[in-house]
């Protein structure tokens, strides 16, 4: 038998069954007791004298490993090691004993019951001495040492092996009191410091009791900051601390000082299951103002935490000083460094069913390891090998994966909102002056205060136009009312409500034109005014909605089946290869996100899904997403004159009141992309299709208008709490836009529509609006025009404007993947501390980039025209570009990935040692472009030469099998409630909630294991709370599966292009290598948020597992994962993951 842990069933082996009850003993019944008792104290006394004798009449089959738990009965029967249990007795040859209470404090440890390991460990009351004993006369493997735990109880002790094992740990001094001579002692106390045995420790320092069990811990405040102290105690309540007047140290009892660290707020705590598997959370310190936070469970708040390579290290010290194999301890985060100030011993993570898995996994696994050959019982190691992260290439030979590199757009939002002015009034001037706009001639907006400001201004000039009536002061005046209504209206918004006003999702960009703006078309009269000038731009709403959330999470789990030992049912447990990854040090990863609002909340919600984290997505924002927006990086805030000139052109084409003719398809569609032709065809006449559009959105305002007036509609609730009236002004505001004062069409606005309607096609259906489907159909195919064309016409024009947004990201994706094969040094385990890990030098190094739709556009055409392959001479390329052209639209959760591997076989110089792959998906789903969608070759198609060799179920190329398109006929997929296969907790207040499996669910294609499942999900709608509407009560569309555009690059190749396309960039290159010096000289970033602000983190997460499989179904390897993978331990501050810099 291979693995220890395939559930409980019947199943037949070596003539004995396995039992599917648990074997799981709690002592004896009441009325059996004394009976009971004789009869346990005479077996285990015959078992004593002879162990092998009795064991001899059995097959070896039927022998099982005994774990006794020896605690009192408050820890044996808590709700975390309940959870431990059950699971651990998942293992077949595994059986559980817990001591009795009364046998512990009132037997002779020769009655009490036998048992082959022991997890005993010591809490209030508990006879430690007696476990010591117990241990001694029958020899089991102990989980905790129980000597060490004599040491635990005693602070001096604990501070003493800390430091003989070089762990940091905040400057202290001791102070030993005799009880009987209290007063001669080395302190002297002075107003604002004490001296402790010579050393001097200035306020704020902390006072401890050295008897590790009294939890009277004082912070003693200087009299510049009020003086006082903070007195913590055990939790109470809600109450862990209380702040006192009295600033005078304690005067009798032996204590530690030690100087306070500042950490923000939060303390670390941080819990081992061997020396290989760490978990962190985060919660808010005691120290703080005493309140403890609580969810609406009444739980105390935490939040998953990145531990670093270094904290990592700090762990497995800690857990083999103490020989404590579960041991958990608090570190502290302070001024870029680690401190661990408290080890605890035995105890577990509270609430988290990923860490109860995990746990028992590691545990079982353990003592499986230790005692199965001792005992002969027919357990195999579980395989070592998914440690290395192996896979089959496409040319058949394995190869190690080394690097990940993901570029990916943001989830689903509301729709974008946006309006431009040009403005030449002085107090505009003064406000760029004001924040620094000349600096870099733009400026952009976003706190409250700075659109106060911008408010103002509009109702000032607003009162000043008052007066006059000329057309051109119309126009200015309609654009200021617009502008006030837009702040007014946010600043008034209630916080739950559709756009509300907050600085993540509204801003105000200013441009300095030096000439004014440039003319739209050459039909346009010349009747602009002379100097200077500023472009104001408003932009609001674009907002992530929950629907977007689910999307990011989901392709998150579904991104694990790209590490080896992930693939099947990414939803499974947390022993996948990713998360085998993190718990051995070698998952290097770092998060990147632009500064909009939408795509850090992507980015959150992505690295939860990844990493199986639990709770709310801020506080994984705050510790785990890097801010990028600087050099242009992730961000890009003002068009390149290339593209004015390329959208002017765009105007003009379509402005035609005739049908397209051949001279209009080499015109704007030069490189002949199929799309775009498609798209040309359904439109014939550009002015007409517009003319049909306008209508259509007059005669959607006028129906809102009318569902207003019905009384019937009053309480209509939209999705994501938007209104029926704020629906009207979004419609009201693209109706008076698009047709302009001279009856011609603002093309700009296109993208706009195709927005609105796409986002009501698919959340607000339910509003019943006539002829939206055909507002949806013209409106796309106009959008599938100038969306992709407004970067760009012609190849030389899509380079351009390419060049202009993504050099900076090229840089470093070029760093990235010369720094996994150059720098192994970043991650590397410490040689002293590698046992178990078979290549403990190297790492996967993981880099995601989230970002917005024009940093996908640009980095896809420098890919398909920079240079990166003949089309003529690759026949794969050819593919890739034929498919690329027929893909109409890079939508939400579009994704380019760049996966690097090694073949160590191959002569470290050979160009063949390292092999790149280039995947791509165009994201979520329209909502009836199924049929319609071009088809790619597959997620890393296999080659010619293996074409022949069936992949294995569930393996990496059967993931992009997909069984469900021609199912269902479109409109059913759209009506039809699909149930996504996972299995979540219902969480309060949280909007990422996924249904149920129903019971007789049976769609083929969800239940298939490839990489994105091809079925749409659909989120349940949730009990509205609080007079807040439904959310996430709408279809969430499904992913489309990554296609491989290329499989057999070499890096040489890969790195000779970037490089080439980051030197052409002249201008740009120069201003990228300023900034980069300037990064390598600071090696810092700030963060996106203060850094550990204690924040709400509620509800605990099922683990996520197929209903209909037992708990440890399928290979796991032999030790899981909890915390995130570790940041660079190589700068200041890194242990926060928000430290940002090239060499990254």
């Amino acid at each position: 038998m291979s693995e220890p842990c395939n559930g409980p069933g019947p199943v037949q082996e070596r003539g004995r069954i396995r039992r599917d009850v648990p074997r799981f003993v709690i002592g004896c019944e009441e009325d059996e007791q004394d009976m009971g008792q004789m009869e346990a104290g005479m077996k285990n006394e015959m078992l004593h004298q002879d162990d092998m004798e009795v064991y001899e009449n059995e097959s070896p089959s039927e022998r099982q490993i005994v774990v006794g738990i020896c605690a009192m009965v408050k820890k044996s029967k808590s709700k975390p090691m309940t959870e431990i249990l059950e699971r651990l007795c998942k293992f077949d040859y595994i059986d559980v004993v817990i001591f009795p209470e009364e046998v512990i404090l009132e037997e002779p440890v020769e009655k009490w019951p036998l048992c082959d390991c022991l997890i005993s460990f010591h809490s209030k009351g508990f006879p430690l001495d007696k476990a010591v004993e117990y241990a001694k006369l029958r020899n089991p493997m102990l989980i905790n040492d129980l000597n060490m735990q004599y040491f635990i109880q005693d602070r001096r002790e604990v501070y003493r092996i800390l430091q003989e094992e070089g762990i940091d740990l905040p400057r202290y001094g001791v102070l030993n009191r005799d009880p009987d001579n209290p007063e001669e002692c080395n302190l002297v106390e002075g107003e604002d410091h004490v001296e402790v045995n010579g050393e001097v420790f200035p306020k704020p320092f902390v006072e401890k009791p050295v008897c590790a069990e009294d939890h009277n811990v004082y912070i003693y405040y200087p009299t510049s900051a009020g003086g006082g102290s903070q007195r913590l105690f055990r939790k109470i309540g809600s109450r862990s601390s209380v702040y006192s007047p009295e600033s005078n140290v304690r005067k009798t009892g032996s204590y530690i000082y030690e100087e306070f660290m500042p950490t923000d707020g939060t303390d670390v705590k941080v819990y081992t299951v061997g020396p290989d598997y760490a978990h962190a959370e985060a919660r808010k310190s005691p120290a703080l103002d005493g309140k403890v936070e609580r969810d609406s469970e009444g739980k105390e708040i935490r939040f998953p935490v990145m531990l670093t390579a270094m904290e990592k290290l700090v762990a497995r010290k800690v857990c083999l000083a103490f020989k404590q194999t579960v041991c958990g301890f608090d570190l502290l985060r302070a001024n870029g460094h680690s401190y661990v100030c408290d080890v605890n011993g035995f105890s577990f993570v509270k609430n988290s069913m990923k860490y109860y898995d995990d746990c028992a996994k590691v545990l079982g696994n353990m003592v499986m390891r230790e005692l199965a050959p001792q005992l002969h019982i027919p357990w195999s190691i579980p395989m070592e090998a998914e440690d290395i992260p192996i896979v089959p290439t496409t040319s058949g030979t394995m190869m190690e994966l080394r690097c990940v590199i993901a570029i990916i757009r943001h989830g689903d939002r509301t729709p974008k909102q946006k309006m431009k002015m040009e403005v030449r009034h002085p107090l505009f001037f003064e406000l760029f002056k004001k924040y620094g706009g000349y600096k870099t001639g733009k400026l952009k907006l976003k706190k409250p205060k700075q659109l106060q400001e911008v408010l103002d201004i509009a109702r000032l000039l607003l009162v000043e136009l008052g007066q006059h009536n000329d057309c051109e002061i119309e126009e200015k005046k309609s654009k200021l009312e617009q502008l006030k209504t837009v702040l007014e209206m946010e600043s008034s918004l209630n916080v739950n409500q559709y756009g509300h006003f907050s600085g993540i999702n509204r801003k105000v960009q200013l441009t300095y034109l030096r000439n004014g703006q440039p003319k739209a078309s050459s039909e346009e009269e010349d009747c602009k005014k002379d100097g200077p000038s500023l472009l104001l731009v408003l932009k609001w709403g674009g907002e992530l909605t929950p629907a977007g959330r689910v999307q990011a999470e989901e392709l998150g789990r579904a991104f694990r089946c790209m590490y080896p030992g992930g693939q099947g049912d990414f939803a499974g447990f947390p022993g996948c290869g990713l998360l085998r990854l993190h718990s051995t040090y070698r998952h290097d990863l770092k998060i990147y996100a632009s500064d909009e609002g939408r795509v850090q909340m992507t980015a959150a919600a992505f690295a939860k899904g990844l990493l199986a984290l639990e709770g709310e997505l801020t506080p994984i924002l705050v510790q785990m997403v890097k801010s990028a927006n600087m050099n242009g990086l992730l961000d890009s805030d003002s068009l390149t004159d290339c593209q004015q000139k390329v959208k002017a052109r765009l105007h003009e084409i379509m402005q035609k009141d005739q049908e397209f003719i051949q001279d209009d398809f080499q015109k704007l569609a030069p490189t002949g992309s199929p799309s775009l032709v498609n798209s040309m065809k359904v439109i014939e006449n550009p002015v007409k299709t517009c003319d049909k559009v306008y209508a259509l959105i007059q005669s959607l305002t006028s129906q809102i208008r009318k569902r207003l007036e019905d009384p019937k509609s009053a309480d209509l609730q939209l999705y994501h709490s938007e209104t029926l009236e704020l629906m009207l002004q979004r419609w009201s505001k693209l109706e008076r836009d698009f047709r302009m004062k001279n009856g011609r069409y603002d093309i700009s606005k296109i993208p706009d529509i195709y927005d609105c309607i796409k986002y009501d096609s698919q959340h607000n259906a339910s509003v019943g609006l006539e002829d939206t489907l055909e507002l949806f159909r013209l409106s796309r195919a106009l959008a599938d025009i100038v969306i992709p064309q407004e970067y760009g016409i012609n190849k030389a024009e899509k380079l351009d404007i390419a060049e202009a947004y993504c050099v900076p990201l090229m840089k470093k994706i070029y760093l990235d993947l010369q720094r996994t094969h150059e720098e192994e040094a970043v991650n590397k385990l410490h040689p002293l501390y590698s046992r178990g890990v078979m290549s403990p030098g190297r790492h996967v190094r993981t880099r995601l980039y989230f970002t917005s739709e024009s940093h996908v556009h640009s980095l896809l055409s420098m890919f398909r025209y920079g240079g990166l392959l003949d089309e003529v001479k690759d026949q794969q390329w050819k593919q890739a570009m034929d498919y690329l052209s027929a893909v109409t639209e890079l939508n939400y959760m579009t994704q380019i990935v760049i996966m690097l591997y090694e073949d160590n076989n191959k002569d470290p110089s050979s160009e063949e040692r390292f092999h790149v792959e280039l995947h791509f998906s165009p994201g979520v789903k329209g909502c009836e472009d199924e049929e319609n969608v071009p088809l790619g070759f597959g997620f890393r198609p296999a080659s010619s030469e293996n074409e022949d060799k069936k992949p294995n179920q569930g393996s990496l190329e059967d993931l992009s099998q997909d069984q469900t398109d021609d199912a269902l006929p479109v409109t059913e997929l759209i009506n039809l409630q699909r149930r996504s296969p996972m299995i979540r907790n219902r969480k309060t207040g949280s909007m990422e909630v996924l249904s149920e499996t129903s019971p007789n669910h049976s769609s083929k294609g969800c239940t298939s294991h490839r990489l994105f499942q091809s079925c749409s999900r659909q989120s349940p709608e949730i009990k509205p709370a609080g007079g807040l509407g439904f959310e996430g009560c709408s279809m969430v569309p499904s992913i489309y599966p990554l296609e491989t555009l290329h499989n057999s690059l070499s890096l040489k190749q890969v790195e000779e292009f970037l490089s080439k396309v980051c030197e052409s960039s002249g201008e740009a290159q120069a201003k990228t290598m300023k900034a980069l010096s300037g990064l390598f000289d600071s090696q810092s970033q700030t963060s996106l948020y203060s850094p550990q602000q204690p924040l709400s983190s509620s509800g605990s997460e099922a683990s996520f597992r197929p209903p209909a499989q037992p708990l440890w179904h399928g290979r796991i390897p032999s030790s899981a994962v909890s915390s995130a993978g570790p940041s660079s331990p190589t700068t200041d501050g890194s242990n926060l993951g928000l430290n940002f810099s090239f060499s990254e």
